[in-house]
């Protein structure tokens, strides 16, 4: 009996560590896309922006994959406690990745059109800084992910903070152009709601780090995400029908 535990063990953490190796390559795909959708719209690279797009469909087809091999391995193996924590963990990565995904997608989108605009200066430049700083925390939270970091995700979790105020500022500077000049009102719209995509993004990237704390300690931070933004969830989740 010893034995067939020990094999039955043994089984479920090769099973687990294919499901993370999907999750690590999800990962990587959706930072490329933060990175390629905020550079697109910096250089007004359609075609850059286009390959953002395509490339969705494949962290969608590897979402579709996490939760198959997850619910077939509870299936399978019978989890509990802990590891059921783990496996259960891990299909909620899956989705808030696959939600920033679509987020970088969207950013991808609006670029195509803004392309057509006058620019506004130093908007899409400070746009590409903001991804930066999540592309960062959720490689962060990943990384807190394999290594069962607690520290680490609580460092994601304080970098939100400081994309939320760079939003805020973005916000009041697209303010500022449409005040001054009618004209702008238009483009200023569109880069209000790709600010949005990318403070979403942050709070995914956060979920994931909240996540770990919870894989690790048992228990969610109080204040986890989300934060409740309804409405804007709603007006982001419009873009993707």
């Amino acid at each position: 009996m010893h034995n067939d535990n020990k094999h039955i063990a043994s089984a479920f953490d090769r099973d687990l560590e294919a499901i993370q190796a999907l999750i690590m390559k999800m990962g990587g795909l959706v930072e490329a896309n933060i990175k390629d959708a905020a550079q697109a719209l910096e250089e007004r690279d359609v075609e850059l922006a286009e390959k953002v797009r395509k490339s969705d469909k494949i962290i969608d087809k590897l979402e579709e994959e996490v939760n198959e091999e997850a619910a077939r391995l509870i299936a399978l193996r019978s989890p509990t406690a802990g590891d059921l924590r783990t496996v259960l963990t891990v299909m909620k990565i899956s989705t808030n990745l696959e939600r920033c995904g679509d987020y970088a997608k969207n950013l991808a989108k609006r670029t195509g059109v803004l392309v057509n605009m006058n620019p506004i200066t130093g908007a899409a430049t400070s746009i590409r800084r903001m991804a930066r700083e999540v592309e960062e925390m959720l490689k962060l939270a990943l990384d807190a992910y394999i290594q069962r970091d607690v520290g680490m995700a609580n460092e994601v979790r304080h970098r939100d903070l400081d994309v939320d105020q760079m939003y805020n500022a973005l916000f009041r500077e697209f303010l500022t152009y449409m005040m001054e000049d009618p004209r702008n009102i238009t483009a200023c719209m569109h880069l209000h709601f790709i600010a949005k995509n990318i403070e979403r993004m942050g709070d995914h990237a956060t979920s994931i780090a909240e996540q770990v704390i919870y894989l690790t300690t048992g228990e969610l931070p109080e204040d986890a995400r989300p934060k409740g933004d309804i409405t804007s969830q709603k007006m982001m989740d419009v873009e993707d029908e």
